[in-house]
């Protein structure tokens, strides 16, 4: 007779057992030192990188070293899209990824017939994956290959990128690795001056409240999308009890956004003396910069700017806040400030309900100020030239400057620095060299992905905060997508719900029903305007986060200013 056990022996861990090899290759990969668990996603991307993928073993071996249920590791890999994890006896997937750019600036320059091309050529041993935006939009189309981007990827260039990155090591292995942008020193950047003004605020040159004062008056806004009045919220966080924090969002991830990088490969020593006034205006001890994965070398130049930073600060070793680089892991979600400090704790990013807000009670429960790196790059400039320099710029009764990042149909794509409330006709005109030959402008996108579409009937309204809202849009990050008569409406407004559909994170079903039961409706001949609308306003008015709030703007957008393409909704709809 056969005896069942219900009860595990006494002795026997939970869960799988966890194979001595993996056990020694995980701590290999992580180290020795007693492993903590804001670290997860840190010592996943180690994994990852040298193994190509994530294991079962490599899993379970990582949940016992950091004392954790193997759930919460699994749950946190499963959660990213740059974390490939292999189910339990699943062999690995090619060696090499080549990941290309399927958003809207990408897909009007041909990115699904690269696809094609290179699933035909590049063969059985190199994984083709369609991807989100890359934040190289004014190089569209984009592939990347392993970590190096390849921009106006053509079939040709791509496969010898591919035959770079599987030439022997180590030759392959540095064709795999994105170069880092050429800065200049901590040394150099400090005999320039670029840290002066931080030297100078610790030394008691200005008080905290002038300095929040001066931001005011410059009229600097968060740059990252949501406009919120910079000197009012440093004012915030530092009146919290501390200890206190400060995260910067460099997770750039909407759809036609690249700005962040181009500050960071022109300066990034301008964006550090920014991040370490914000640290001593909040007094903080630790900030931490969250970097998309996707700009590898970014991070290798940042990684070498902290250090230096660490070896000679510019302030007196005791004042000078710990700066921490994290990762990310390929998940838009995470520019939400809230689901961004989730990930930051090692967690999935998935966003949090509000109140209290981060500027209360934010990464590891203290007060935190989140910023983008756009806003912190512009801090010294407007604190040694004065608010006004700042203000002085604008047009049609706006203030300040804003850095349009410019795609699609225009002869010069690019970061275009402009005064705010320029016009889209003035800004192609002037800064873009007008549209590409042979393109009539028809629509643009103003604000990414979530800002909506716009006829080219209202190119002549101010790009600014607050002016769009009237005509169903907003500026966002003041990424610039613009289209011609070789394009529709309808089929941008479809692509930016695929793209919503797949980064939603899944907490809340407004977002994640609502934007799967809408991209399958985007796909119909004739659109069903009237469910379309009920379906959007049950998600902006249900949704926890802003993802599912305005995923609708490019559909309401349609229906709003290009009915003409939407059809008449079949009458035998059920209802």
């Amino acid at each position: 007779m056969q005896v069942i056990h219900f009860r595990r022996p006494i002795g026997h861990a939970k869960g799988r057992p966890v194979e001595p090899a993996a056990r020694e290759r995980v701590r290999a990969l992580v180290g020795p030192a007693p492993l903590v668990r804001d670290r997860l996603i840190e010592y996943l991307h180690l994994v990852q990188d040298a193994e190509g993928c994530l294991p079962q073993p490599l899993l379970a071996a990582l949940a016992e070293a950091m004392r954790l249920a193997p759930a919460e590791v699994y749950e946190v890999a499963t959660f990213y899209h740059h974390f490939d994890v292999l189910a339990p006896g699943e062999a690995p997937g090619p060696s090499l990824t080549v990941r290309v750019c399927e958003s809207l600036s990408c897909e009007m320059a041909g990115a699904h017939r690269l696809i094609d091309a290179l699933r035909r050529t590049l063969g059985d041993g190199v994984r083709v994956q369609p991807v989100p935006c890359v934040g190289h939009c004014d190089g569209a189309p984009v592939a990347v290959v392993g970590q190096r981007p390849v921009r106006a990827a053509t079939a040709t260039a791509v496969g010898e990128a591919v035959a770079a990155a599987q030439a022997p090591a180590p030759a392959g292995a540095a064709a795999r690795r994105c170069p880092a942008p050429l800065a200049a020193s901590v040394a150099d950047a400090r005999l320039n001056g670029a840290y002066e003004l931080v030297a100078a605020l610790h030394a008691g040159a200005r008080t905290r409240e002038s300095v929040f004062d001066e931001l005011e008056r410059a009229g600097l806004r968060g740059l990252g999308g949501a406009g919120f009045p910079t000197g009012r919220k440093w004012r915030i966080v530092a009146a919290e009890n501390g200890p206190r924090h400060v995260v910067v969002n460099a997770d750039e991830g909407e759809p036609g956004t690249f700005k962040d990088r181009h500050y960071l490969e022109r300066d990034p020593h301008a964006f550090l003396a920014g991040l370490l006034i914000a640290a001593w205006a909040v007094r903080a001890d630790d900030c931490y910069i969250y970097l998309r994965d996707e700009y590898a070398g970014l991070r290798a130049m940042l990684e070498r700017a902290i250090a230096e930073l660490a070896a000679e600060p510019p302030v007196p070793a005791l004042a000078m806040p710990r700066l921490h680089l994290r990762r990310g892991a390929g998940a838009y979600i995470c520019g939400e400030e809230s689901a961004l400090i989730e990930s930051l704790e090692g967690k999935r990013g998935t966003p949090r309900l509000r109140p209290p807000y981060v500027a209360q009670v934010g990464l590891f429960g203290r007060p935190t100020l989140v910023n983008n790196v756009e806003t912190l790059y512009w801090v010294p400039q407007i604190l040694a030239r004065g608010a006004g320099w700042f203000a002085g710029h604008g047009r049609r009764g706006r203030v300040g400057l804003r850095s349009f990042s410019v795609s699609g149909r225009v002869r010069e794509p690019g970061v275009k620095l402009a005064p705010a409330g320029i016009s889209l006709r003035e800004l192609i005109a002037e800064h873009c060299g007008g549209m590409a030959p042979g393109h009539q402008l028809y629509a643009y996108l103003p604000g990414g992905a979530s800002g909506g579409i716009l006829p080219a009937s209202l190119a002549d309204l101010p790009l600014d905060f607050d002016t769009l809202q009237p005509h169903g849009c907003f500026i966002g990050s003041a990424a610039v997508i613009v289209l011609s008569q070789a394009d529709r409406a309808r089929d941008a407004a479809a692509s930016m719900m695929h793209f919503f559909r797949h980064e939603s994170c899944g907490q809340c079903t407004p977002c994640r029903v609502g934007t799967a039961k809408a991209a399958d409706l985007l796909a119909a001949p004739h659109w069903d305007s009237e469910l379309l609308e009920a379906l959007s306003q049950t998600m902006v008015d249900a949704s926890i986060c802003g993802l599912g709030q305005a995923a609708p703007n490019p559909v309401l957008s349609v229906l709003r200013h290009f009915s003409g393409e939407v059809g008449v909704a079949p009458a035998e709809r059920a209802s």
